[in-house]
């Protein structure tokens, strides 16, 4: 597995990507065998959820 590179700041959409991934219970998977690893199914779970919250966020903050 190729490792990240540790110097470079995480992205807002890598860190919700993570974030999400933990709360589905598939990080330990995610870094012990990478992203590649995850089935389509959980793949477009975490796509999804990451949409929703990114809508919610932008949605929270026009609303400020």
């Amino acid at each position: 597995m190729k490792k990240k590179n540790k110097n470079k700041p995480m992205t807002e959409d890598e860190k919700l990507k993570y974030e999400i991934a933990s709360e589905l219970g598939l990080l330990e998977k995610v870094e012990k065998e990478g992203w590649k690893s995850l089935t389509a199914k959980e793949t477009g779970r975490i796509g999804g959820l990451m949409t929703k919250r990114k809508k919610e966020i932008t949605k929270q903050q026009t609303q400020n």
